[in-house]
Formats: C-alpha cells, sequence, structure tokens
C-alpha cells in the first residue's frame, strides 16, 4: 500500500473514532452542555474525514466545505448558549428532562420511567457573623481538643 492510502486510513479511523464518542455521548448524557459538546466532536469527526479524502485525491472541495462546517458550527454554538442559559434560567438545573416543559400544548410529556426522581434536599448555607460581634464559644469544645 502506498503512504498515501495508509495515511489516509489513519485520520478516517480517528475521524470515526471522534464521530462514535460523540455519538455515544448524546445518547446517554442528560445534560445540555455535555450533549451540546458531544454534538461538536462529531463535526469534528465529520471534518477530519472531509479533510483527510480532499488530501487523498488532491482537491480542495473538502477543506473548503470544512470551513463552511466551521461557520455554521460557531452559528450553533452562539444558539446553543442562549437556549442552554434560558434552560437554565427557568429551571435552575441544565438536565434536558425540564425541555418537556416548553413543548406544544395538547403534547403528552414522555416519562422516563427509568430515571429516578431526583430528592429536593435542603441545603444549609454556612453563616458568618456580622461584622464587630464576636461568636459565641462553646467552652466544652475548647477544653477538650478530640483531634488532636
Amino acid at each position: 500500500m502506498s503512504d498515501e492510502l495508509i495515511l489516509l486510513q489513519n485520520y478516517l479511523l480517528v475521524g470515526a473514532i471522534l464521530f462514535v464518542l460523540g455519538a455515544v455521548g448524546v445518547l446517554t448524557r442528560r445534560n445540555v452542555i455535555v450533549i451540546f459538546l458531544c454534538v461538536e466532536m462529531m463535526l469534528q469527526g465529520i471534518s477530519l474525514s472531509l479533510v483527510a479524502w480532499s488530501r487523498y485525491h488532491n482537491d480542495w472541495g473538502g477543506q473548503m466545505l470544512v470551513l463552511f462546517i466551521i461557520a455554521v458550527a460557531a452559528c450553533e454554538a452562539g444558539i446553543a448558549l442562549a437556549l442552554i442559559l434560558m434552560l437554565f434560567q427557568r429551571s435552575g438545573v441544565l438536565d434536558i428532562a425540564f425541555w418537556q416543559n416548553l413543548r406544544e400544548e395538547g403534547r403528552q410529556p414522555y416519562v422516563d420511567r427509568d430515571v429516578p426522581e431526583d430528592l429536593e434536599e435542603e441545603r444549609v448555607w454556612p453563616r458568618l457573623t456580622p461584622a464587630g460581634v464576636e461568636p459565641e464559644l462553646d467552652l466544652d469544645t475548647e477544653m477538650h481538643r478530640g483531634k488532636v
């Protein structure tokens, strides 16, 4: 085999690996940002394959198409960022299941029975004492140091 054909096979293999990793990420994740990054990884796998075929055939068409793909990916990134910010603003989470609340009227919601519902746990936030006020000290903990 010629060196060009071996180089083409290597590029196509790396492009296929990028595409498959992105597809697995899109199908298995629920976080919107991770899904968006996996879609971008799929686009990069396709772009790498196009550049490899273009180089193999000594044609600039594939490389020019990759430039258009990069431009479309930049537009997609802007739209995806706006959607992600809107989703987070409405729900406070980046779970893709929240998009069910944004469906058209009259459409039945899809209920994923395999995923357990998230339990809301009450968060206890640490509090600082106001400026100029000394906190009360527990004399038992001051006299007995259990961790020393």
